[in-house]
């Protein structure tokens, strides 16, 4: 497999897009849990599990685009 340096910079680029949208994606669920009225501490892991779950997702997602090209 020949990888140029092109095709790494936007690998790279993609991993920073999917690490701000997951990070946004966590925030977001936990301050919705925090309005909610869950406590700090719940709102931490729910953000948390939300941010571990859209990891998983968006890098089986680029893993699967990147196999079929």
């Amino acid at each position: 497999m020949n990888t140029s340096s092109t095709h790494l910079i936007l690998l790279a680029l993609l991993l920073g897009v999917i690490g701000l949208f997951c990070t946004l994606v966590g925030a977001a669920a936990g301050l919705l849990a925090r309005i909610d009225g869950a406590t700090y501490v719940t709102a931490l892991l729910r953000g948390a599990v939300a941010f571990a779950g859209s990891v998983t997702l968006s890098l089986a997602l680029l893993t699967f685009v990147l196999a079929a090209l």
